[in-house]
């Protein structure tokens, strides 16, 4: 019984308009919540898979915006 109502909910918050603004919460909570469901500790384990995809994806973001801001080291050496 609770199968359906976890399905419902998982693609329910993965259609929601929120989800833009939850990068990697959403992905980060399925796995941990399945890997938690495993081990008996499901909602603990999508809290915590949560947390970590939506640090991952800051991170990405930030290298992304790091890589595009660096100067060229190319120089050109013309007389």
């Amino acid at each position: 019984m609770k199968t359906p109502i976890l399905a419902a909910a998982i693609v329910g918050l993965a259609l929601a308009p929120a989800a833009t603004e939850a990068k990697g919460c959403i992905k980060g909570a399925i796995v941990g919540g399945l890997a938690g469901h495993l081990a008996g500790h499901g909602k603990v384990g999508a809290v915590a898979g949560c947390i970590i995809g939506h640090h991952e994806a800051n991170k990405r973001d930030a290298e992304k915006s790091d890589q595009k801001t660096q100067p060229s080291t190319r120089q050109d050496n013309r007389i």
